[in-house]
This record gives structure tokens, C-alpha cells and sequence, in this order.
């Protein structure tokens, strides 16, 4: 019965969530070290401390199978920290540069010249790092702006008709040339691109 940090994603903040919801204290924080802590004397495997982390960096095993498979996982992973400040599609949005508001969408993305992709997402909407696509993998080699909106069932939705969150609208001279609905994990990138190549050819 054991609980494992992939400490690459992990941002090791005295914060944790699975400190704070962990019964046994089997994850603690160490003042001195300033980092958290592991006592799997104590892990008792509830699993309360998974759910909680926004990337999944916490993980429990319950057998020394499974906890070796955890650990090769981990250790293959090839992520590091820097990955949690990318801008990723249905994920929390790191960067505010790329927000337009209903009142400056005309502006922002139908009266530009190029072309312009528009993530339409709510909070609801939102997925785990661990999962989401990076923006920039997405729009590899393609010269596009791209802009997110804060969709909560208003005008544009009903106008651009979007029926499930996240969505990317495709824009161009003020013209929708096509959408994506609904959330697509890392694994079908080649999938979502290809979409995107269809749209715009």
C-alpha cells in the first residue's frame, strides 16, 4: 500500500491538495527540506489524495505490481514542470493574453485578416493537464491566431450554433469556415489535426 509523486509535473507547493486531504498524513510537507514528504508507513491506499491533484501527479498503489508499474510509468514520463505553463486545448488556460470578450470578438477575430481559431470553453468544460493537447502541437505549422472565449450559454453560442464544450470555430475575413466539438484527449491529436487540415484546405 503505497502513494507515488511523479514529482516531474508535481509543482511540490507546501499547498497540495493531497496534503490537505490526506487522513493518515502519510503526505506531509517538510519545512526544512521545503518539499512534500512521503510516509507510506501511514498510506493506508484510500486514494483521496488522487483525485484532488490537478494533474495527476499523485498516484496509489494497492500491490508491489502495481506500484512497480506506477514507477516505470513515471519514470518514462517524459514531461518536466515547464509543462504546466502550456496553454493546452480544454485545459485550464495559463496565459490571459489569448481571453477576447463578447464585446471585442467582432474585433479580434471577424474583422482580422488572418485566419483565427477560437476555443469556445466554459469551467465546466475544463480537462486535466495529463490529457489535454498543447496549443502549440496543435497548430504546428500553421499561421493562425489563436484567441479563447468564455462561453456561458450567450448570443455567439445560439450564433455559431455550439452545442458542446470545447469547441474550435475557424475563422477567416469574418467568415466561419468550419468547427470541432467536444474534447479531445493527447491521444487523438493526429485525429483533431487532421479535422483541422480538412477545414481549412
Amino acid at each position: 500500500m503505497s502513494v507515488l509523486i511523479n514529482f516531474k509535473i508535481c509543482d511540490n507547493a507546501k499547498e497540495c491538495s493531497g496534503i490537505e486531504v490526506c487522513p493518515t498524513g502519510a503526505l506531509s510537507w517538510d519545512e526544512i527540506k521545503k518539499t512534500i514528504v512521503i510516509d507510506n508507513t501511514k498510506c493506508i491506499s484510500c486514494g483521496k489524495c488522487v483525485g484532488p491533484c490537478p494533474v495527476q501527479a499523485i498516484r496509489v498503489a494497492k500491490t508491489d505490481e502495481e506500484y512497480q508499474r506506477i514507477r516505470r510509468e513515471f519514470d518514462d514520463d517524459p514531461r518536466k514542470i515547464s509543462a504546466l505553463f502550456v496553454d493546452r486545448y480544454g485545459a485550464s488556460a495559463i496565459s490571459e493574453n489569448c481571453f477576447v470578450s463578447e464585446e471585442k470578438f467582432d474585433f479580434e477575430v471577424l474583422e482580422s485578416d488572418k485566419l483565427v481559431a477560437v476555443e469556445f470553453f466554459n469551467d465546466d468544460s475544463i480537462q486535466c493537464l495529463r490529457y489535454s493537447i498543447p496549443i502549440k502541437e496543435l497548430f504546428a505549422g500553421i499561421d493562425i491566431k489563436y484567441r479563447r472565449f468564455q462561453a456561458k450559454d450567450d448570443a455567439l453560442m445560439k450564433k455559431y450554433t455550439v452545442k458542446a464544450l470545447p469547441s474550435l470555430l475557424f475563422f477567416k475575413k469574418g467568415k466561419l469556415l468550419g468547427k470541432i466539438e467536444g474534447y479531445f484527449y493527447q491521444k487523438d491529436k493526429a485525429k483533431l489535426q487532421k479535422q483541422i487540415k480538412m477545414i481549412l484546405k
